[in-house]
């Protein structure tokens, strides 16, 4: 079986070389770039990346300046891509290596993979990308891809099919492993793509896939997913002041969104009897309180849906952080799913 894979490894890196697209994080082989990257990838397009990418960069440079960011900037310029834990893991990492590696990025699989929250698949990136480590990174893509051609119907969601994947990679790896690696996620992401037809007429080792020969690409890869979802209804409140300021307030430090801000918001949908109690429960005089929109937001468990909004009131208090738009936009990082109700 490694025998057929090891096939595939020359004219997918030809291809690769000749086909790969310019991104800005492939020039040069900067670890911190490419670790950045793909960290922002791991839930998102590469296209909707590229903004918050070079925002991120022009902001924080190198590892330093990343380690001496304070919290509510950090999470400010990661706004938008959620998953603010990846954005303090990365700052927690950024400390490590300046303090346990004088600043200089670690270069091997294991080292990488000690550092927080970075996994399998980050630190076999960075190791083999920057560092020519021999080490498979696989992903969804690559999952995809290797189950294509192997036709192979076993679940790719679950750990030990990924662990498979991976030792079997590991046996083939070339020497242009970081090379390898890309072509392979390269692939996935261009060609061999999810949910419908792949462009296999495009597709450089189409001669060696099993699911192309026997036509099953679009039955291949097997997902079988068994996390029961939770549903969250609430009201969520862009309070305006007659001063012209914003109420918001922050999470706890613990569970979702910890120590992020939010829009006051209430568990559940009410009439406009109850909301205006609410309002007085808070210690604010209500002028109006006026529907704005019906938003969702799909975190790995929980489904927000939201209905949205806008109340004008003579006051304010010590209950809530009162700030401008201008502070909103700038200074407080607000999670994706209440900017969904500010569009």
């Amino acid at each position: 079986m490694s025998q057929s894979l090891k096939a595939i490894t020359k004219p997918l890196i030809q291809w690769f070389e000749e086909n790969k697209r310019p991104l800005p994080w492939r020039e040069g082989r900067d670890p911190y770039r490419v670790w950045i990257s793909e960290i922002m990838l791991q839930q998102t397009r590469i296209e909707a990346v590229k903004s918050y990418y070079a925002r991120f960069i022009t902001a924080l440079p190198d590892v330093k300046s990343l380690s001496e960011i304070n919290d509510d900037a950090l999470l400010k310029l990661w706004e938008g891509l959620g998953y603010y834990s990846r954005a303090r893991n990365l700052k927690k990492a950024a400390i490590t290596i300046m303090t346990e590696y004088g600043g200089v990025f670690p270069k091997s699989f294991d080292q990488l993979r000690k550092l927080s929250g970075i996994g399998d698949y980050t630190a076999a990136a960075i190791a083999s990308i920057c560092f020519d480590e021999k080490v498979p990174a696989v992903d969804g893509n690559v999952l995809r891809v290797i189950a294509r051609i192997r036709k192979n119907r076993e679940n790719v969601l679950l750990p030990e099919t990924k662990k498979r994947v991976f030792s079997e990679l590991l046996e083939i790896m070339p020497d242009q492993a970081g090379a390898f690696n890309e072509a392979l996620m390269e692939l996935g992401e261009t060609v061999c793509l999810p949910n419908g037809a792949p462009s296999c007429e495009n597709c450089p080792i189409r001669e060696y896939c099993a699911a192309y020969r026997e036509h099953l690409t679009e039955e291949l890869p097997v997902r079988i997913k068994k996390v029961k979802r939770k549903k969250e209804n609430k009201s969520v409140f862009f309070i305006r002041s007659r001063d012209n300021r914003v109420a918001i307030e922050k999470r706890p430090d613990k569970g979702l969104l910890p120590g992020m801000y939010q829009l006051p918001n209430i568990e559940g949908f009410h009439s406009e009897k109850s909301l205006h109690k609410k309002m007085k429960e808070w210690d604010l005089d209500a002028d109006n309180i006026t529907f704005i929109k019906d938003a969702k937001h799909i975190f790995t468990h929980i489904d927000w849906y939201m209905k949205g909004y806008r109340v004008s009131t003579t006051s304010e208090n010590n209950r809530f952080i009162w700030v401008t738009e201008e502070e909103l936009r700038s200074d407080y990082p607000l999670p994706t799913a209440f900017l969904k109700l500010l569009k």
